[in-house]
């Protein structure tokens, strides 16, 4: 084993995946959703309901990636050819949630089952219009939506829920109860519950439900009514199913008096909403399904519930909400004192419902939730355990009951509080979210901080992905973020009363999501004078490096690319460069060349490496095999020469890379900490590159480890070690 040591600056070359698709492997999930008849599932949630749809006799499957639904995509994407195209079901990923949304028109008039999933909320509001006229038209065959809720304290996207798109379209929404076979059960009855009501179902799925693992006792996958191979009779065609007057006042009528009314029916009959009785009558607990865990939880925290959840407190457990059915709710507030809704955000549409539905059934229950639990925000278990636990002691205020425990409880939880507060003198530092080590995007935003050290700030739009973690430090670079694919159009009012070209960033899927039409259209028709830098990384990378058009192939393998290039040239861009990201020197060149140029109109750099984590899987599987078969492999990284750098730092402002951080330093004469590059850097030469744009120290240096080496590496390292040591020996 040898190494080799040199000055240089990093250089990678791209080179896009190939048409295998398979940069990762589903095939254990895959095998997973074979499972037959009174076989043992055994695994995650999202897998599980991914089964689900494959036991409901599903026709098609669409869908865009996004957590914590990705998963669901990527399995199934390799399940095309084994699973998928041997039942007839059709399976696409959808350019958009709106183009997924817009798959289950084919439930509309044909007898045939569809399910799509996306992220929400964000997902939801792309796909919101064709889900409007979709739910007015109503549907003839099951149509599900798979939702990854994202809300909490743990979420990457702004804080609303599912369920005002649910109340305004008249969509049905489930919010399950976390148990594995209950989630399954639904998922089947969602088909069946839209084929009663005639609507389609939204599943409100957690992303701690979607991770949660469990087991459950498999069906046979259900082959469709009609596919690929079992064909319809023919074409329909309805006017009254169509979206226009007088259709549509119908379609309102026919919600109100029909559809709803036959969804409640279904849900009442087939008791997809919870009761547990329990042995108290003055009080109880109406919740969402989706918090059934952490309201159990926090009872048993607070005497209130053994420690196989069983509460002498009534509860409903709401799995459906909405619409509520004003008969079960009325029937469980009767001949109660107070009732606690535990209901996760705000608005409060549930509780809000419950006590109307309260007042007009004369009911004299007092309804409580938000004044006990706050307004917005996570529920987890601490926030639910102080609301429980405050409703518990102001309605039962007994010495021996409910109340007198969980006021107990409460009082030696603030004392543990108040003890850790005394002991912890200081907090961790926060640790926010960043790009990863060797990321191809980093290098543009260094070339952008030495652009606004040459040229001022500038009024940078930010977009959805990866890129969007340029806002944070050390980068700072990035004014607004308005949604995926809409940086272009978000600056386009901005530049003007700046006086500045708009500047814009978004990556290869945001272009192809909604960047194309409203960002690069609307400004070459608009005539705006902007810069439009796309990250063209080969991926959705943010969401698991799922494929998008310029990828190279598709997500099951087949190789097409649609070309970036190639689109803009169509819509008449004429200024169009190319660039290196790794190459800082030449990045910044271009973004001045951008800036400087007398052609005024819309401008595009365009970079083109690689995301590193697809690479470094693909490259990881190279070199082990290289290793195995006694073939030479060379392991890069770079290093810092401590008698070299300055201590500036400035490195690491320019390229916040994570491998690069500091260490005590060696040096007597030098002042402070010495910058030094860990064990996780990938060598793409970044620091180097920053340092040499930015004509900072040279304190960088690339070393090569050789696996394998052969005579001659071998005879040559020797020398060098030699002359190395009667250099020093001088």
């Amino acid at each position: 084993m040898g190494a080799v040591m040199m000055k240089a600056r990093g250089h990678t070359v791209f080179e896009h995946a190939g048409a295998s698709g398979m940069e990762r492997s589903f095939a254990r999930e895959v095998k997973k959703l074979k499972l037959g008849a009174g076989e043992l599932f055994e695994g995650e949630a999202i897998l599980a309901i991914t089964k689900a749809l494959l036991q409901s006799g599903v026709s098609y499957v669409g869908g865009y990636p996004g957590a914590p639904v990705s998963h669901l995509m990527d399995v199934l994407a390799e399940a095309r050819q084994p699973i998928l195209q041997p039942m007839g079901i059709t399976f696409e990923q959808s350019a958009s949630e709106a183009g997924a949304a817009a798959l289950l028109g084919a439930s509309i008039h044909y007898p045939v089952r569809g399910a799509v999933t996306w992220k929400s909320i964000v997902g939801t509001n792309v796909a919101s219009d064709a889900l409007s006229n979709l739910a007015s038209a109503g549907v003839t065959g099951g149509a599900v939506i798979v939702v990854g809720e994202d809300y909490g304290e743990g979420a990457s996207v702004i804080q609303e829920r599912t369920h005002a798109t649910a109340l305004k379209s008249s969509m049905l929404l489930l919010d399950p109860r976390y148990d594995m076979e209950r989630l399954v059960e639904l998922t089947e009855l969602a088909f069946d519950l839209s084929e009663a009501a005639r609507l389609p179902v939204i599943i409100s799925l957690r992303i701690r439900a979607a991770h949660m693992t469990g087991s459950f006792v498999c069906k046979d996958n259900v082959k469709p009514v009609f596919g690929k191979g079992r064909l319809l009779p023919g074409a329909i065609q309805d006017y009254n199913r169509i979206v226009l007057p007088p259709s549509t006042y119908a379609h309102e009528r026919d919600k109100v008096d029909v559809r709803l009314p036959a969804a409640r029916k279904f849900i009442v009959e087939n008791g997809l909403n919870e009761v547990y009785p329990g042995t108290k009558s003055k009080v109880g607990i109406i919740l969402q399904g989706g918090t059934y865990g952490t309201v159990l939880r926090a009872l048993s925290l607070l005497g209130a519930a053994d420690e196989y959840g069983s509460t002498p407190l009534p509860l409903l457990v709401l799995n459906v909400i909405h619409p509520l059915v004003p008969d079960q709710v009325s029937e469980f507030l009767d001949g109660k004192k107070s009732v606690l809704v535990v209901e996760e955000g705000n608005p409060a549409f549930i509780e809000n419902e419950i006590r109307s539905i309260a007042q007009q059934e004369g009911l004299k229950c007092n309804v409580r939730g938000k004044d006990v639990l706050p307004t917005a925000g996570e529920y987890t278990l601490d926030v639910v355990r102080q609301g429980i636990g405050s409703f518990l002691a102001s309605e039962d205020k007994t010495k021996t009951g409910l109340g007198s425990r969980a006021n107990s409880a409460l009082k030696v939880v603030r004392e543990n509080y108040d003890r850790a507060g005394r002991e912890l003198t200081s907090l961790p530092p926060p640790r926010p979210p960043g790009f990863c080590t060797g990321c191809p995007e980093r290098p543009v935003f260094t070339a952008l901080q030495l652009l606004q050290r040459e040229r001022g700030k500038l009024h940078i739009s930010s977009d959805i992905g990866c890129s969007t973690f340029s806002t944070l430090p050390p980068f700072n670079t990035g004014s607004t973020v308005l949604g995926y694919g809409m940086s272009l159009a978000s600056g386009g009012a901005v530049g003007p009363v700046l006086d500045q070209p708009g500047v814009a960033v978004m990556g290869d899927g945001g272009f192809w999501h909604n960047g194309l039409v409203t960002g690069a259209i609307n400004s070459q028709w608009n005539g705006h004078d902007s810069v439009l830098v796309i990250l063209e990384n080969g991926y959705a990378s943010a969401t698991g490096q799922q494929h998008v058009p310029s990828t190279g192939s598709t997500p099951w393998g087949k190789r097409i690319k649609v070309s970036i290039e190639n689109a803009l040239k169509a819509i008449g861009v004429k200024w169009l460069k190319r660039v290196d990201s790794y190459d800082v020197s030449d990045t910044l060149k271009t973004l001045r060349a951008a800036f400087d140029t007398p052609e005024k109109g819309l401008r595009v750099v365009l970079s083109d490496n690689e995301c590193m984590l697809a690479r470094q899987r693909r490259d990881k599987r190279r070199r082990a095999d290289r290793i195995k078969a006694g073939k030479a492999v060379v392991r890069e990284r770079f290093g810092v020469d401590e008698e070299v750098c300055s201590g500036d730092h400035s490195c690491m402002r320019l390229s916040g890379c994570p491998s690069l951080t500091l260490r005590s330093g060696h040096d007597p004469l030098k002042d402070g900490p010495a910058a030094m590059v860990d064990a996780s850097c990938v060598a793409c030469g970044l620091c180097g590159e920053a340092a040499h744009a930015a004509a900072l120290c040279p304190s960088f240096y690339r070393a090569g480890t050789v696996i394998n080496a052969g005579l001659l590496r071998r005879t040559w390292a020797r020398v060098e070690a030699r002359l190395i040591a009667a250099m020093g020996a001088t």
